[in-house]
């Protein structure tokens, strides 16, 4: 049973991660800078589930890179392209329908056991 549930908990996730990740990426992140920021809002995400992420939202032209060299480090800053833009506020969009169409569905199921 547990592993079922891991599996439907993973599934649920996933879908969430992309939208999550879109909406730091307003200003250029760097992918330390990025899991902090996720986390900090209580999004927990693995760097090793990160950066292939970004990889594929990069390839999908969802995000742009550049290499900061400045500093002693190099790092790679990830931000939105405008077709990233647009992506995430029609995502955001069906997020919100979404979750309003759940959360009906579920107080009615909450009422129903209040009988």
């Amino acid at each position: 049973m547990s592993s079922l549930l891991d599996s439907y908990k993973t599934e649920l996730r996933r879908g969430t991660l992309v939208l999550a990740v879109l909406s730091q990426l307003h200003t250029p992140q760097y992918g330390y800078s990025l899991v902090q920021l996720l986390e900090t809002a209580g999004v927990a995400i693995e760097q090793s589930t990160l950066y292939p992420l970004l990889r594929r939202l990069e390839k999908q032209e969802l995000v742009t890179s550049n290499w900061d060299t400045t500093e002693s480090r190099p790092r790679k800053y990830y931000v939105l392209s405008d077709y990233g833009s647009e992506v995430y506020e029609q995502l955001k969009e069906e997020w919100k329908r979404m979750t309003l169409e759940l959360n009906s569905l579920l107080k009615g199921e909450d009422n129903d056991e209040s009988d």
